[in-house]
C-alpha cells in the first residue's frame, strides 16, 4: 500500500478527489454549467456544512438564505486561500471564470438524494447576472 496517494485535477467540472471515512475532498474547475448565463437554481445540502476555498482564478458564491426555496441573494467575491463554509441548509451556488478551481470538503455522502435544487426566480436570476457581470 503506498503511503502517498497521488491524484490530478480533471479538465472541468466537479469531481470527488479522495474519499475517507464520513468526508470528501473534491475539485471543482471552469464549465459551461457554472457560466452566469447558465445560473438557473440553487442548492442546498440538508446533511452538512459545505466549504468552499479559491486556488485560482475568480469565484463568485451566491447564497440565498434557508426556507422552502432561496430567497435574497448574497454575493460573496471568494479571495484565495479563505475558507468559505456554507452551512447546512443554506441555499448557494457559483460561477468561476475560465481559469477558476475551487477546493471542496464535504460530507462523503452529500448526493442529490440529500441536496435539492429549486428554480431562481426571474429576478433572482437578473441579480445573478448583475453580480457577475465581469463573467458574461
Amino acid at each position: 500500500m503506498k503511503s502517498i496517494e497521488i491524484t490530478e485535477f480533471q479538465p472541468e467540472g466537479y469531481k470527488p478527489l479522495v474519499d475517507y471515512e464520513s468526508w470528501r475532498v473534491a475539485v471543482l474547475k471552469f464549465c459551461d454549467d457554472l457560466r452566469p448565463e447558465n445560473l438557473r437554481t440553487m442548492q442546498k445540502h440538508n446533511e452538512s456544512d459545505e466549504v468552499f476555498v479559491l486556488l485560482s482564478g475568480e469565484c463568485s458564491l451566491f447564497a440565498g438564505g434557508y426556507g422552502e426555496a432561496p430567497g435574497q441573494i448574497e454575493v460573496f467575491e471568494m479571495q484565495p486561500l479563505r475558507i468559505y463554509n456554507v452551512k447546512k441548509g443554506a441555499w448557494h451556488t457559483h460561477t468561476l471564470s475560465a481559469d477558476g478551481v475551487v477546493l471542496i470538503v464535504e460530507n462523503k455522502n452529500t448526493c442529490d438524494d440529500n441536496s435539492p435544487t429549486k428554480p431562481l426566480s426571474g429576478e433572482q436570476i437578473k441579480e445573478l447576472h448583475a453580480a457577475c457581470a465581469r463573467f458574461l
